[in-house]
């Protein structure tokens, strides 16, 4: 089936309080996901961390698929991307971001990796032939630049951000093929079947954690077991349905749109909860990122 060949997608009408506090908790959320990330680091190896988030985030998501009573039996190519989507952006993408912030402080690392949407428009043009056009190829190059005057910019702060920022890449790239994948899978299946399937599949691949986890939950102070439970309910389970309830009621790429606010969030909570202060040439880096990423955006809204 070609791409003229899908029907066009309909919009309900959309609640404006509702829709806009759907959007609302899915940025906070979304944003202080990396605020706690960096708060629980010193207690939660980025395995062990990574595999309680996604076992919480696995249980909360498939109590709301029981409670919603809606499937769709998964072909075998289905299961496949599945597979894929769970292991490149709810394991690998975890366990990147979760490492990257040993390194560097939640607002550089939500810069670095929000560089995801360019990825993912790069990826659809080339794999799902959707085409590149020019303005996407300027703001990717932007975005590098932005990249390289982080990484500049993260040698004054520690010795070992260079490769926090290597990290942050590769969980972007996770991010941008796990969402390629699922693109495909939701043609046919619902969001939230998709996402507890990704969601319990990353958990899986990640079992070999248990005993760092295990440990960790018994040496954490209490605070730190609850925000690993907090990551797996509010950003991953609760964020993941709100998002999807906005979705449904206005088009994509506009909602895709609020996802630029999560940096500038990020930054001001690591500020006021973790008293971290980018250095100034991170945050030029970082603003240099998202006007990458929003160049390479002009065309999506036409």
């Amino acid at each position: 089936m070609t791409r003229t060949d899908l029907p066009a997608v309909a919009h309900p009408p959309a609640r404006t309080a509702s829709t806009i506090a759907a959007i609302g908790v899915t940025v906070l959320a979304w944003a202080s996901a990396f605020v706690v990330i960096r708060a629980v680091a010193q207690d939660f190896s980025p395995g062990a961390l990574t595999l309680g988030r996604l076992l919480v985030g696995t249980i909360a998501l498939g109590a709301a698929v029981a409670i919603s009573r809606r499937w769709v039996r998964p072909t075998r190519r289905e299961w496949s991307l599945l597979v894929f989507c769970g292991l490149a952006w709810f394991g690998l993408y975890n366990l990147t971001l979760n490492a990257a912030e040993h390194d560097l402080d939640a607002g550089t690392t939500a810069m670095l990796v929000n560089i995801g949407p360019i990825l993912i428009a790069i990826l659809a043009g080339t794999i799902l032939r959707e085409g590149v056009p020019p303005w996407l190829i300027g703001g990717a190059v932007v975005s590098l630049v932005g990249v390289v005057l982080i990484a500049v910019g993260s040698a004054g702060v520690a010795i070992s951000s260079g490769w926090g920022v290597v990290l942050c890449l590769i969980a972007a790239a996770s991010y941008a093929v796990g969402v390629i994948l699922q693109k495909v899978v939701l043609r046919r299946l619902g969001g939230l079947q998709v996402t507890w399937i990704a969601c319990t599949v990353g958990m899986v691949a990640c079992l070999p954690f248990s005993g760092e986890l295990v440990a960790a939950v018994t040496e954490a102070p209490s605070w730190s077991v609850v925000g690993m439970a907090y990551l797996g309910l509010v950003p991953t389970a609760l964020a993941f349905s709100t998002w999807a309830y906005a979705l449904r009621r206005m088009p994509a790429g506009r909602l895709g749109v609020s996802t630029y606010l999560v940096p500038p969030i990020a930054i001001v909570l690591g500020l006021l909860l973790l008293g971290e202060v980018p250095a100034p040439l991170q945050v030029v880096g970082g603003v240099t990122c998202l006007v990458g990423v929003a160049i390479s955006r002009i065309g999506a809204h036409r």
